[in-house]
């Protein structure tokens, strides 16, 4: 069993220890407790694991509660209620695709529009300067 400290921990993972820290308090990442005559806590794999666990999850788009109520199903097997999670965070990516793809064809309209002549405005700055 590997044993880390919570900087060793942290960089294996690709965070910070304010991260990890973070993590603990919010009850995902359990606080290892304090061996007898030992200065530093120590990790095991279990621990870098479950971090890097966390990590994915929110590159996925998870949030913090939904990544913590994902790891409480891991432990009860509660498939369709993960299904559930992934189905809701695949709308809301589809739902950002979209607004990413519409604001991705107004820059292509605008930096067509700005490329025509460099006399008066631009047409981009003009675009985002509009009030209302």
């Amino acid at each position: 069993m590997v044993e880390l400290t919570i900087a060793r921990l942290a960089r294996a993972a690709g965070v910070g220890v304010e991260t990890v820290r973070y993590y603990q308090r919010r009850g995902l990442m359990p606080t290892p407790r304090a061996v007898s005559g030992q200065a530093f806590r120590h990790y095991s794999d279990e621990h870098l694991k479950r971090l890097r666990f966390i990590r994915r999850a929110q590159t996925a788009g998870f949030t913090l509660e939904e990544i913590g109520e994902l790891l409480t199903l891991d432990r009860t097997s509660d498939r369709p209620r993960v299904r559930e999670l992934a189905g809701r965070r695949l709308e809301a990516l589809a739902g950002q695709i979209a607004e990413l793809e519409t604001a991705r064809k107004a820059l292509q309209r605008l930096t067509k529009a700005c490329s025509g002549s460099n006399d008066g405005p631009c047409p981009i700055v003009e675009a985002f300067d509009v009030e209302g």
